[in-house]
């Protein structure tokens, strides 16, 4: 029987970070998800580490570690939470692979939904991809629309100054005279 987890999609979709142009999470945000310690969770994907290749598991370099920290953690010594060492982030992959090897009802069920938001995510993208497709075709119809427009104006104004030859005026007028 599969365990009922109640976490709203923005909780979820607040812990995805795009890091080396990949959408992926952090491990400590996957253990307060699950609802263990960051260092059981490390121990379990360090125990299976040919589960988690590079695609779908990597260690921060100190670099991006630093610039990640100054973006979305504060400088409080107490809020650090296991951020001394630079954290394991997980793609999409990695994050399903996390629940064979953690195997507990609730990291199934948490699994279940993360993955779930990654797929409404990528579902959204694709969507405003298509979308931003679609405005382009629209423009290059109406650019060629308006060249069409102007093409039809040039041709009026020939015809209008073809019209008012002088040869055209010499003819004799039809009418009634005064």
């Amino acid at each position: 029987m599969s365990q009922e987890i109640t976490i709203p999609d923005e909780v979820i979709t607040n812990k995805i970070y795009l890091i080396r142009d990949q959408k992926v999470m952090i491990d400590r945000d996957l253990a307060e998800l699950y609802g263990v310690e960051t260092k059981y969770l490390k121990r379990q994907v360090k125990r299976n580490m040919e589960r988690f290749p590079e695609d779908f598991m990597f260690e921060m370099s100190k670099e991006e570690f630093q610039n990640w920290r100054s973006q979305f953690v504060t400088s409080n010594s107490s809020d650090k939470m296991g951020l001394r060492y630079a954290p394991y982030v997980f793609t999409e992959q990695g994050v399903a692979m996390l629940s064979s090897v953690l195997n507990s009802p609730r990291a199934i069920a948490v699994n279940i939904r993360i993955i779930r938001v990654f797929t409404k995510i990528r579902q959204m993208l694709t969507d405003n991809l298509s979308v931003k497709l679609e405005i382009e075709e629209i423009k290059k119809k109406l650019s060629n629309h308006s060249k069409n427009i102007e093409l039809v104006f040039d041709y009026l104004d020939e015809l209008n100054q073809k019209l008012d030859t002088p040869e055209q005026n010499d003819r004799k007028k039809i009418g009634y005279k005064k």
